[in-house]
């Protein structure tokens, strides 16, 4: 493994980690909790975890041609007037679009990690690989 390799390696074993703490962490949430808010003005538990599905979803697919149909579903988790999700699933939504990136990602090679990529009309920005 090269030193490129073995750097990737440590940033999404930190990341995995991440993602199982956060899921053990929103498993046995009620409908309740997710609902809750830290203000009125900011979104809910549910909310955010959503968020996070949705954008793990238009980020990864559409820019990067990646994406099964499945994985392209979750993009409009997070759209205004939505379904409201439970905690199984949000928690299968995180480890569904987490699982189908690091199985992606995996394949990269150092110059595909170095793409960029145009941003759509309401996203202007240069996108770059993960």
């Amino acid at each position: 493994m090269n030193v490129h390799q073995s750097a990737i390696e440590a940033i999404y074993s930190g990341w995995r980690e991440h993602q199982a703490l956060l899921i053990a962490a929103l498993s046995p949430l009620t409908p309740e909790q997710l609902a809750l808010k830290p203000a009125p003005n900011l979104r809910s538990i549910e909310a955010i975890a959503t968020h996070m599905i949705g954008a793990r979803a238009r980020w990864f697919a559409p820019p990067l041609g990646d994406g099964s149909k499945r994985f392209s579903t979750f993009a409009r988790w997070d759209r205004r007037g939505g379904t409201v999700r439970t905690a199984t699933e949000i928690v299968q939504g995180l480890q569904f679009t987490g699982d189908y990136i690091h199985s992606r990602i995996s394949t990269w090679s150092p110059e595909e990690w170095e793409e960029t990529y145009p941003g759509e009309v309401h996203e202007p920005e240069i996108l770059t690989r993960p």
